[in-house]
């Protein structure tokens, strides 16, 4: 599957007592919807999905898919440290409709995450998924930083299509596309290059009066020789083949273009819950080979991004949302809202970053 462009890892909304606003969070990805992002990954490190219950996970996880819009890849945060927990949570993730699975590394007993460890939680997930998989490396929170070598390991396994790398070592990034550009798959894409998911293909069959199954996800790994060039119709949906390598997707919202020049082919990006235009306006420059724009958009929000996300993270993440037309509201216990001070820091940094 196709995973170019920009994603916003949306946050949960909460009530000032803790509970989840399930209300905000359709609004929200409704907005999100109409905005120029690739797809949206819902239960990621900046929707605290760490510090839900597992019945909430599952609702904000239904609740954000039937808000989503068909033409939005629809990734779900899933990693848990235990592998058959990670695999329940993919299911049910599969189950509603998603599109990929994101599942973090396992770092509680960091002492024993070696490379065997890895090697055969990952493939244990995998083998057993009924969605793509991608690896979720982010170190600043886990204290486990997967080695270049490992994700160029784990890129042979045909069910691993991707890493979200965190740790925004561009160089690490650059690594992991080089090491990988061998691994060649095929992936379903619209006339026009755009993702074509599940969802889209079964939108298509309806709006076609044909009937409306779920089209199995494994469908969209399409046939590995199918030329390029040929096109399918599904409804009313055409549909090409287009061949995809092990895709890196990078964290660091400062530090996009120069990923992208290093070899990312997209990004997901905590700052793009509060700004997504903006960010995707340095992928879209890049995209078109205006490297000098993609590097005065990026000037534009590094400040920023830096600060809001890097600095402040979450509570940050969430009142710069505030600003911008979001809902971002509280964060849950034990994280603590953003001071008087800190709220003005954030507006000011905001000031020329309207979405």
């Amino acid at each position: 599957m196709l995973l170019s462009g920009i994603f916003p890892p949306i946050t949960t909304p909460f009530y000032p007592d803790g509970k989840v606003y399930y209300k905000k969070l359709e609004a929200n990805v409704e907005r999100y919807s109409r905005t120029p992002v690739a797809g949206i990954i819902v239960l990621g490190s900046t929707g605290e999905a760490i510090l839900l219950s597992d019945e909430e996970r599952r609702e904000v996880l239904k609740t954000a898919r039937a808000a989503a819009a068909n033409q939005k890849v629809l990734i779900a945060g899933t990693g848990i440290e235990s592998a058959t927990e990670t695999l329940r949570l993919t299911d049910y993730a599969a189950e509603l409709g998603y599109d990929i699975a994101m599942v973090r590394t396992p770092h509680y007993y960091k002492g024993q995450m070696k490379p065997p460890n890895m090697l055969a939680f990952y493939r244990f997930v995998a083998d057993r998924s009924a969605l793509p998989v991608i690896i979720y490396n982010f170190p600043q929170a886990t204290g486990y930083d997967m080695p270049a070598e490992l994700a160029i390991e784990l890129a042979e396994h045909s069910n691993i299509v991707g890493i979200k790398e965190s740790s925004g070592d561009v160089e690490k990034a650059r690594k992991i596309a080089e090491g990988t550009r061998h691994a060649k798959r095929s992936a379903i894409v619209t006339e026009t290059f755009s993702a074509v998911t599940a969802r889209m293909m079964t939108a298509a069959v309806e709006g076609s009066g044909t009937g409306g199954e779920m089209v199995p996800v494994a469908v969209l790994a399409g046939p590995a020789k199918l030329s390029s060039a040929a096109i399918s119709a599904v409804g009313a949906l055409k549909t090409r083949q287009k061949e995809v390598g092990f895709q890196v997707l990078v964290g660091a919202a400062h530090k996009l273009e120069a990923s992208l020049q290093a070899g990312a082919v997209g990004a997901i990006l905590a700052f793009a819950v509060a700004a997504p235009t903006a960010c995707y306006e340095i992928y879209a420059a890049w995209k078109e080979g205006d490297f000098e724009l993609a590097r005065v958009k990026q000037e534009r929000i590094a400040k920023a991004a830096e600060r809001v996300v890097g600095g402040l993270s979450i509570p940050g993440a969430k009142y710069a949302m505030d600003l911008n037309g979001y809902f971002g509201g509280p964060v849950r216990l034990p994280l603590l809202p953003l001071t008087a001070d800190l709220k003005t820091e954030v507006e000011q940094l905001m000031a020329d970053i309207r979405n």
